[in-house]
């Protein structure tokens, strides 16, 4: 079974919904950490999404300069 890739906007919105659990301390000690985690593994991928893109658009600004 195929899984869909998570877009940039979905992985924020999950971080939001995340912190917001977080901050109306809506999470045990034992989902805190599970959620720690999950926060991190998501703010690698819109950082690594947001690298890649800036590349991106470098490389077709430089390829209409030149």
């Amino acid at each position: 079974m195929a899984t869909k890739k998570q877009t940039y906007r979905e992985s924020i919105n999950e971080i939001e919904e995340i912190l917001a659990s977080i901050e109306n301390d809506e999470l045990d000690v034992d989902e805190l950490a599970d959620k720690v985690k999950k926060v991190t593994q998501l703010l690698k991928f819109c950082k690594d999404k947001l690298y890649k893109t800036q590349e991106d658009v470098e490389k077709v600004l430089k390829e209409m300069e030149g």
